[in-house]
């Protein structure tokens, strides 16, 4: 099975917004998202969608989105960006996504020999304009990455793929909670998105030797990145606290 990772994407179907307002590197979307989509992922393969998945406010509309997506080969995983306000409580969404799309929320998914875990990840210490609020939303967020690799003790699984929305390391590259997490875990690999504008050449690609992937939409050219290739077992369960 190929694993595949991308962040970012920002549909808004139900209200649309037009994404290069932001800037030239968008234009195309959203339909490009979909045309890169399909250019190289299968039907076998599995996709982290790391986040800012839909623009939408509630539940409902965000469906017109998670619908579309749902249409597009592979099994997807889906994690909480900053801009997903629609997405509610974890067990009313697991009641209502489409057939092979799963979330993690403070919890892990096993299919076959590879384990993913994640979670949204929050601006670091030493952030632009980093208040009393961003601490303690900063220090929740790596009890809840640490409450998801938890999760995995006892299950059996030879590939682990940490999923972060924000970057794992500080804003100069040093590190943060999140990166300790990484050290103690050791994953096969990380990825995250958040970064709009940032040069990927001047990013830490590597944290202690663990490959560290920046899949943001628009710094990808809207393509799934390919980040893991592992043999293919389908054998599916979402080990919970």
């Amino acid at each position: 099975m190929r694993v595949f990772a991308i962040a970012d994407i920002h549909l808004s179907k139900a209200f649309p917004k037009p994404m290069n307002i932001f800037g030239p590197e968008w234009d195309g979307h959203p339909e490009a998202v979909f045309e890169e989509w399909q250019k190289v992922v299968g039907e076998d393969d599995l996709v982290i969608v790391a986040g800012d998945i839909s623009w939408a406010m509630k539940l409902p509309e965000a469906m017109l989105d998670l619908a579309d997506l749902a249409k597009l080969p592979g099994i997807k995983v889906l994690l909480r960006g900053n801009h997903d306000y629609w997405w509610p409580s974890i067990s009313r969404l697991r009641q209502v996504l489409p057939p092979r799309m799963h979330a993690l929320q403070h919890d892990s998914l096993v299919i076959g020999n590879l384990a993913i875990a994640g979670s949204r990840g929050w601006d670091t210490p030493g952030s632009y304009n980093f208040t009393p609020e961003d601490e303690k939303i900063y220090k929740r967020e790596i009890e809840r990455l640490g409450l998801s690799l938890k999760t995995l003790q006892g299950h059996d699984y030879q590939y682990l793929v940490l999923a972060l929305h924000y970057p794992p390391f500080g804003p100069t590259g040093g590190p943060t909670g999140f990166t300790e997490l990484i050290e103690r875990y050791r994953p096969t690999c990380v990825v995250y998105g958040h970064l709009h504008g940032a040069d990927p050449e001047k990013l830490p690609k590597h944290w202690n030797g663990i490959p560290l992937h920046f899949v943001s939409a628009d710094v990808v050219r809207f393509r799934p990145q390919l980040i893991l290739d592992t043999p293919h077992q389908t054998h599916t369960h979402q080990p919970t606290r």
